[in-house]
């Protein structure tokens, strides 16, 4: 069964970060988190594939998916613990993956703020917040 946990008010402005821990069930395949305006406007797709070792960061605009960009570092496993870090910089995001490893995803529709949160698939949130 997938997880998925979603918050519609949120406040993330430029310059916070939004700290996300979870955990990866055993049989883990992938997971995504949107973050933007709504589930039709993202200004952020991260979804790492677990069975194709990549990771796949897209925006959505309308509705419509826009171009991936594709990060072939994997550090993801299943049944592990998970944290990660994305730091809103008002023209990009900085994901800090569990090891370290940064993907940086350009803000596509120069939002100011972010107001959507969406997690799903095989991660279930453990802790959230954002400062």
């Amino acid at each position: 069964m997938s997880e998925k946990f979603e918050i519609l008010n949120l406040e993330l402005k430029s310059g916070d970060t939004l700290k996300l821990k979870g955990k990866l069930p055993g049989d883990a395949k992938n997971f995504s988190f949107n973050l933007g305006r709504s589930p039709s406007d993202v200004g952020i797709h991260f979804n790492p594939r677990l069975n194709e070792n990549t990771i796949v960061c897209n925006s959505k605009h309308n509705n419509s998916w826009e171009s991936e960009q594709r990060d072939g570092h994997q550090c993801f496993s299943p049944g592990s613990d998970v944290k990660i870090s994305v730091k809103f910089t008002g023209d990009k995001f900085d994901v800090k993956l569990p090891d370290g490893h940064e993907i940086s995803f350009p803000n596509r529709h120069g939002y100011d703020k972010l107001t959507y949160l969406s997690v799903k698939g095989d991660f279930k949130v453990t802790s959230f917040k954002y400062e």
